[in-house]
């Protein structure tokens, strides 16, 4: 372990010998100086390698290339450098890309491999990677360490990069039951995504309040359970898109419908669903989650799970399964004959483990695998040794990190969330404690902390809605179409969670992290993408003139 610390203080040091570089996140190996070569915007090109298993045709990389070249120079592609400066520097031409494996045409995966190298010095710039997954992440780092003198010229230092991930699931929830967000702002996300190498997508689709998916077996359930069928829905091309254009960056979707609970948007769209709630003797006209009794959910639940499957290329569904409110189905007299028929007694729980388990056999049955909320591993239902459990409450019924101690002892994989709920928004740089940390700070064994497979930041939308979503225009011609949106308290404070599921475990200084997040944000917004100051200052293009 000291020899590992100290190699790292050591490239460390070596990385801030010459230009200080500003990544982010911060690669696993970094050795940099203060040699650097020119690029010409007019003449630079992205090339596959004649040894590469990627070839034009890729549609991964070759999007990308043109991607990052427009991020990278836009329009000053067509410009050169300013007449006093010299060419005094070596020039470098291209950025050679080798993947080693074929994989142009699939999805990205929990099991994708993301390592890359990158090298830069007289010889070669070469991008190395096993996957075009990694390609991916290699181009986004090549892309930060570009950058330009006040005469306009671009430069990039010699440069040696070993990086992988520290985590595999590096994931993003949006809400988009809550308030409808537009297709354009997700894919937006999606964009900033890429930039901060997430690789996960989680889209909590619907909840109690609308049912924005349009469903093609039930269309119902969109016309009765969305907020305006014709405007506040996500059509099957919709989806088809989120999910293409989310690939070509190397991010899953993690598609999530949560049931039993935070069903009401169903109830409208599927008539029997849902269950009566009563009061005292007679029904009350309200509505609680779904119906464990019938056999009627059972096969609706059945159909429905048959199309996301098949909508959905990613192995694992989210199932959901919290907050399950067991008031009205203690109200209910069918539910209570069902419950002494099972001789579940008094406890709901076993009701709730009884239809979960049923579900989960559902959707076993498809080929899938299945991501849940913790309450369905503290309520003891008994699930699948591959489920994959995540934890979202801080305290109750134990601290997160207790949580994900009994998690793992169980031998079960843990997502962590707890901590990283970005619309919980206090005043100050709270990007720091979301930083800090450490997923792995519970007490445990090598065993148990190594089925920590990542975490996901979360944005809720009880509080974000278009009103949040300010559009800028593109400097650069960047984005996908004239401006974009961003969710504003989002960004940067979303990257501090990325960069701890990325990197080194040491990586962890707040005065070296502040610095570079700082210049991160300021690329961020060269880039398009309304990201929140993180203290008093400035950006350089403020100052630019067109």
């Amino acid at each position: 372990m000291a020899g590992s610390t100290l190699r790292f203080s050591l490239l460390l040091a070596a990385a801030f010998a010459g230009r200080a570089t500003a990544l982010w996140p911060w690669p696993q190996y970094i050795q940099t100086s203060e040699l650097r070569y020119t690029i010409f915007p007019h003449s630079f090109q992205f090339q596959y390698h004649l040894s590469s298993a990627a070839q034009v045709g890729c549609s991964v990389l070759d999007e990308a290339f043109q991607r990052y070249r427009d991020l990278l120079f836009g329009s000053a592609a067509f410009r050169f450098p300013h007449p006093i400066e010299k060419r005094h520097t070596s020039e470098k031409n291209s950025l050679v890309v080798l993947v080693v494996t074929p994989g142009c045409d699939q999805f990205p995966s929990l099991g994708s491999v993301e390592n890359y190298t990158l090298t830069i010095n007289d010889e070669q710039c070469l991008l190395l990677s096993e996957t075009v997954w990694g390609a991916l992440r290699g181009l986004e780092t090549f892309s930060q360490l570009i950058w330009r003198s006040p005469e306009g010229t671009f430069y990039v230092n010699k440069t040696d990069i070993e990086d992988f991930p520290r985590f595999p699931h590096r994931g993003l929830l949006l809400d988009t039951s809550r308030h409808y967000l537009p297709l354009s702002s997700i894919l937006d996300t999606l964009d900033v995504m890429a930039y901060n190498k997430f690789n996960v997508f989680h889209w909590h689709l619907v909840d109690d309040s609308s049912f924005p998916y349009e469903s093609f077996t039930f269309p119902d359930l969109t016309k009765k359970g969305s907020y305006n069928p014709a405007t506040h829905i996500y059509t099957a091309q919709d989806v088809k898109e989120v999910i293409e254009y989310a690939r070509l960056r190397g991010i899953r979707v993690l598609a999530e419908f949560d049931t039993p609970g935070h069903t009401l948007s169903w109830g409208p769209g599927v008539p029997g669903l849902l269950t009566p709630c009563y009061s005292g003797s007679h029904p009350s006209g309200t509505f609680g989650p779904v119906n464990p009794a019938l056999n009627n959910t059972y096969e609706f639940m059945s159909t429905f799970f048959l199309e996301i499957s098949t909508v959905f290329p990613d192995f694992y569904l989210h199932l959901g399964g919290d907050e399950v409110d067991f008031t009205c189905w203690k109200s209910n007299p069918d539910i209570q004959a069902f419950m002494k028929k099972k001789g579940f007694g008094d406890d709901f729980k076993k009701l709730e483990s009884f239809y979960i388990q049923t579900l989960l056999d559902i959707v076993s049955a498809y080929g899938k695998g299945y991501v849940v909320w913790q309450e369905v591993f503290d309520n003891k239902v008994k699930v699948r040794p591959d489920t994959i459990i995540q934890v979202w409450r801080e305290e109750i019924p134990v601290k997160y990190v207790k949580e994900m101690a009994l998690v793992t002892s169980a031998g079960f994989r843990a997502l962590l969330s707890a901590p990283w709920y970005l619309n919980h928004i206090t005043y100050g740089p709270d990007w720091k404690e979301i930083y800090l940390v450490e997923p792995l700070a519970f007490e445990g064994s090598p065993e148990q902390k190594a089925l920590v497979i990542g975490g996901e930041a979360c944005m809720w939308g009880e509080y974000v809605d278009s009103t949040n979503l300010v559009p800028r225009l593109c400097p650069l011609g960047v984005s996908h179409g004239d401006c974009w949106a961003s969710l504003v308290a989002q960004w940067p404070r979303a990257g501090a969670v990325a960069e701890r599921l990325w990197s080194n475990k040491m990586v962890s200084n707040l005065d070296f992290a502040f610095k570079r997040l700082a210049h991160f944000r300021c690329e961020l917004l060269r880039r398009g993408v309304q990201a929140q100051p993180l203290s008093v200052g400035y950006c350089d293009m403020e100052f630019e003139q067109t």
